[in-house]
């Protein structure tokens, strides 16, 4: 049984605050992509949903003379930072196995490479596929982070990803029961 839901994090007011900040329908788009991804490269699909709804939760909003500016937000940019420590704290806070809650800021962490010198990362499935997620979402000059949907909506998508997670590891847990 998951100690903390998707629903569980999508009340929280610090996620509400931050992942609206960033683009709710991108968070949910991404943490169902994280969802097949999961599934097909069996990686726990429980820490990659929540590691993709969270995984914009450090963004910034970067503007220049009132207007968002795509280019300054690239040059500066150090949200996946910023996330991994934000959602690691809210993850313990709200009760997650700390190591869980530290595989989960992980992957947040290394979900792009915007920030990083030129050169390649070695990640373990979990980060890639979280970041394949990210990328199956993303929208040139960053509009993927503008769509919008309405709470409700948000929130009855989010308790379909929790379901669906749920229904995963029960089939798994009657799987290995089996064998």
């Amino acid at each position: 049984m998951r100690k903390i839901t998707l629903t569980d994090l999508y009340k929280h007011s610090n996620v509400q605050k931050y992942v609206k900040r960033s683009g709710m329908v991108h968070a949910i788009s991404t943490a169902y992509h994280a969802y097949r991804l999961a599934v097909k490269h069996g990686v726990d699909p429980d820490m990659a949903t929540k590691a993709a709804f969270l995984h914009d939760i450090g963004h910034y909003t970067w503007y220049k003379n009132g207007h968002w500016d795509y280019d300054m937000y690239k040059e500066n940019d150090i949200h996946a930072i910023k996330g991994a420590e934000r959602a690691h704290r809210i993850l313990v806070s709200l009760g997650e196995d700390r190591k869980k809650a530290k595989e989960i800021a992980l992957a947040i962490l290394l979900h792009t490479d915007s920030y990083l010198p030129t050169g390649s990362l070695h990640l373990n499935p979990l980060q890639k596929v979280v970041a394949l997620a990210d990328e199956a979402d993303e929208e040139p000059g960053g509009s993927h982070h503008y769509r919008t949907v309405s709470d409700i909506k948000a929130l009855t998508m989010i308790k379909k990803l929790d379901e669906m997670v749920d229904e995963y590891n029960e089939e798994e847990k009657v799987k290995h029961s089996v064998s």
